[in-house]
C-alpha cells in the first residue's frame, strides 16, 4: 500500500518498496521479535539510531523527512506487509528519516545482526530486501530533502570540500544558497562572519566544520571501543579492500575495515570505468565501490569509516599475539592478520604555492561538483593514466575547454586506447604534450584565478585564465602509518611482497602477497609492482584471502 510523496520513490516503486507475503514473512520471523506501538508514537528518528528492519504486521506507518532547520516532507505511508529499513541498518547507523504510527501498529522488528542474518540464510527474500535498501538510500540522496543542510555559497571551495565528503560516502544532504533564501542568509549573519554553516538533523549547527566534526555530528563515526580479536584487519576501503573483505567475511572470517576518508578510494572518483569485466556499458566508481561496501556490511564487516590509522604494532607483545593497530583517537584494534590496502595518492607537483589552492582551485579528483563548479569555464588537467583519461572526457561534458598537460610526447604510454580514442574525438579537449605546469594565479583566499604552464620543447610559455586545474599525476603511496613495524618498502615507498619481501628472510619465504612481516599482507596499488587498474585492485584483494586461511591454520597448527 506504499504510497510515496516524492517522485524520487516512483520510478521503481514496486522495487523500492515491496510488499511481502505471508509466507515470506512467516521466513523473517525467525530472525525478529513483535512489538506494539501506539498512534503517534515514534518508531524511529532521523539522527539517532534505531532497532533495526521494521516488518508491518498491522496498522500504518508514516515516513517523513526533517532536516535540522525544521522543515518536514513526507515520503511515503506504509502497511502491513512492508518493511522499514534503508542500508543504514545493515550496520545500525543513525536513522536518515523519521516514522511514526499513524494508528495502532504491531511491527516485527529485526536488528542489524540478524538483518544481516537474514539476507545470507534466505537469498532470494534476501536480494528483494537488499535491492530495496539501496535504492531508498539512492532516492534519499537525489532528494536533498534528509541529512545535514549545508548553508553557503554552492560554488565555494569549502562548500565542495563537504559535499565531496557526504557525497563519497553516500550521505543525502540538502544544500542551501544563502544569496537565494533570506532565513539561510538571516542564520549565517547570526553568526558573524561566517561563510559556511552545516546544521545536522537534532538542530546542532556547525561553522565552517571539518569533515571529521560532521561525522561525528551525523552519527557517522563509530565510537564503540571494538577490544574484541578480528581474524582480518583491512586498512584501506578502495577496491581492493573491498574485494578483500567481502571474500573473508562470506568465508567465515571475522573482519574489519578502516578508512580515514570514504570508501572507493581513487577509484571511486572515476566519472566512468569502462574496462571491466560485466560491465559493458561502464558504471561510476562510485556506483562499483557502493555496491561493495553494502555487499560487505551484508556479510558482517565492521566498518569504521572516517577512522585514521596512524600506526602498526607488529611484535605481538600483548596477550592476544595481535598486531596492533592504533587510530588517531586513541582506540586500537587488534587482529590476527592485517591487509594494507591504504592505496596512493596523487603526488603533489613541484609548482609554486601549490598547497594555498588545494580544495581552491586545485582538485586532486573530478566528480559532478567539481564539474559543477567549471562549468562553461576553461579548466586544466594534468596527467596521462586512465583516471587522467576518465576525467578529462567527464569534464569535457561540463567545461567551455579541457586542456589536458603531459610531459611526454603522447598518451600512448600510459592511457587505455578506447581512452584516447575519445579524447581525440572530443573538440573541446586538447592536448598539450611535452608540457608542464610552472606557475599558479590568485588569491589563497578567494581561490585559483590562473595558471601558466611551460612547453619543455620550445620553452614557449602560456597563461591561461583557468580557475579549476585538476591533478592527476602519478602515485605516492600511503605507507607513513607503517613506519616502525619492520614492514619493507621499495624506494618509491611501495609495500614489498612475495620473494622481494623474502630476500632478508631466507627462512622464511614470503607468499605471493605477503609482505616481509608474517600476517601482514599488502593488496591493490599501495603494493609494490601492482597493475595499479581496479581490475586488478579487486582480484588481490580476492587472491589474498586464500593466503590469509593459509596463515590462519598454520599458525594454528603451530599452537
Amino acid at each position: 500500500m506504499a504510497t510515496a510523496a516524492s517522485s524520487n520513490f516512483d520510478n521503481r516503486l514496486h522495487q523500492t518498496f515491496p510488499v511481502l507475503s505471508d509466507t515470506e514473512i512467516a521466513r523473517i520471523a525467525h530472525f525478529g521479535t513483535v512489538q506494539r506501538f501506539a498512534r503517534g508514537e515514534r518508531l524511529f528518528t532521523a539522527g539517532e539510531t534505531g532497532p533495526g528492519m521494521f516488518v508491518l504486521l498491522k496498522g500504518v506507518v508514516a515516513v517523513t523527512q526533517r532536516d535540522g532547520l525544521g522543515h518536514v516532507v513526507p515520503i511515503v505511508r506504509q502497511g502491513p506487509g512492508e518493511f522499514l529499513a534503508e542500508v543504514g541498518q545493515l550496520s545500525g547507523r543513525p536513522a536518515l528519516v523519521d516514522g511514526h504510527a499513524e494508528e495502532e501498529v504491531e511491527a516485527l522488528i529485526v536488528p542489524p545482526a540478524q538483518l544481516r542474518a537474514l539476507l545470507v540464510a534466505e537469498a532470494d527474500l534476501g536480494e528483494r530486501i537488499t535491492r530495496a535498501l539501496i535504492l531508498r538510500r539512492v532516492a534519499l540522496i537525489e532528494s536533498g530533502a534528509s541529512g545535514p543542510v549545508l548553508i553557503g555559497r554552492p560554488e565555494s571551495p569549502d562548500m565542495a570540500r563537504l559535499e565531496n565528503f557526504l557525497r563519497r560516502n553516500g550521505h543525502p544532504y540538502h544544500l542551501v544558497d544563502a544569496a537565494e533564501d533570506p532565513g539561510a542568509a538571516a542564520l549565517l549573519e547570526q553568526y558573524g562572519t561566517c561563510k559556511l554553516l552545516a546544521v545536522c538533523p537534532d538542530g546542532s549547527v556547525l561553522v565552517n566544520p571539518a569533515e571529521d566534526a560532521l561525522a561525528r555530528c551525523l552519527g557517522m563515526v563509530d565510537t564503540a571501543e571494538h577490544n574484541e580479536l578480528f581474524d582480518v584487519a583491512v586498512v584501506g576501503a578502495g577496491p581492493a579492500g573491498l574485494a578483500t573483505a567481502v571474500y573473508a567475511a562470506s568465508e567465515g572470517l571475522r573482519v574489519i575495515v578502516l578508512d580515514c576518508r570514504a570508501f572507493g578510494g581513487q577509484a571511486g572518483a572515476s566519472a566512468r570505468i569502462e574496462n571491466y569485466l560485466g560491465f559493458p556499458t561502464g558504471i561510476s566508481g562510485q556506483a562499483l565501490a557502493g555496491r561493495a561496501f553494502v555487499q560487505a556490511q551484508k556479510f558482517g564487516v565492521e566498518m569504521l569509516i572516517p577512522a585514521k590509522v596512524t600506526s602498526l604494532d607488529c611484535s605481538r607483545d600483548n596477550p592476544m599475539d595481535a598486531l596492533r593497530i592504533a587510530l588517531a583517537d586513541g582506540r586500537t584494534i587488534n587482529a590476527r592478520t592485517v591487509v594494507i590496502a591504504s592505496g596512493a595518492r596523487y603526488r603533489r607537483p613541484d609548482v609554486p604555492r601549490l598547497s594555498e589552492f588545494e580544495g581552491r582551485g586545485i582538485w586532486y579528483w573530478a566528480s559532478a561538483i567539481e564539474a559543477k563548479l567549471c562549468a562553461q569555464q576553461e579548466v586544466a588537467l594534468v596527467g596521462g593514466g586512465n583516471s587522467a583519461g576518465q576525467a578529462a572526457v567527464f569534464l569535457s561534458r561540463h567545461a567551455a575547454k579541457v586542456n589536458v598537460l603531459v610531459r611526454g610526447p603522447s598518451l600512448a604510454a600510459s592511457m587505455s586506447r578506447y581512452l584516447i580514442d575519445r579524447i581525440e574525438a572530443t573538440p573541446n579537449i586538447e592536448l598539450h604534450p611535452h608540457t608542464q605546469l610552472v606557475k599558479l594565479n590568485g588569491d589563497s583566499g578567494e581561490g585559483l584565478t590562473g595558471a601558466t604552464w611551460r612547453c619543455q620543447t620550445t620553452g614557449n610559455e602560456h597563461d591561461c585564465d583557468a580557475r579549476n586545474i585538476f591533478l592527476f599525476v602519478g602515485a605516492e603511496p600511503e605507507t607513513s602509518w607503517l613506519d616502525g613495524c619492520g614492514v619493507s618498502v621499495d624506494k618509491h615507498g611501495f609495500v614489498l611482497t612475495g620473494d622481494a619481501a623474502s630476500s632478508g628472510f631466507p627462512a622464511r619465504p614470503c607468499t605471493a602477497l605477503e609482505s616481509s612481516v608474517q600476517g601482514v599482507f599488502a593488496v591493490g596499488d599501495v603494493r609494490s609492482g601492482s597493475v595499479k587498474r581496479v581490475g586488478g585492485a579487486i582480484g588481490e584483494g580476492a587472491a589474498v584471502v586464500a593466503l590469509i586461511h593459509q596463515h590462519l591454520s598454520s599458525n594454528s597448527a603451530v599452537a
